[in-house]
């Protein structure tokens, strides 16, 4: 039977939450074998920068930080439970990889 790996990948850790419940709920339902939700590191993007542009006055910096969260789930594929999961709506904020072996 093929397996499908499922990654979720955006910068909203609720979002990613609410769309990985639907996919188990989905599992559940039809009574496929699944793993998961697994939680795969949060990857941090940092950029400093200065306060004042011309460089003059105090060496002061500002801090940006970006957090990508990741989180992955395995479904056993059968036809029906890969279709539910494809009508299921995704915010744009949430980026989909969708596996299957």
């Amino acid at each position: 039977m093929p397996r499908a790996r499922i990654k979720l990948i955006s910068r909203d850790s609720k979002s990613i939450i609410s769309i990985a419940k639907q996919i188990v709920d989905i599992a559940k339902q039809l009574n496929v074998k699944f793993k998961g939700p697994i939680p795969l590191p949060t990857k941090n993007m940092t950029v400093s920068t200065r306060k004042t542009p011309c460089g003059d006055g105090s060496h002061t910096y500002e801090h940006w930080t970006m957090r990508i969260h990741k989180m992955l789930v395995e479904i056993d594929g059968s036809e029906q439970a890969l279709r539910q999961i494809m009508r299921i709506s995704v915010p744009d904020s949430v980026q989909i990889e969708m596996s299957i072996s």
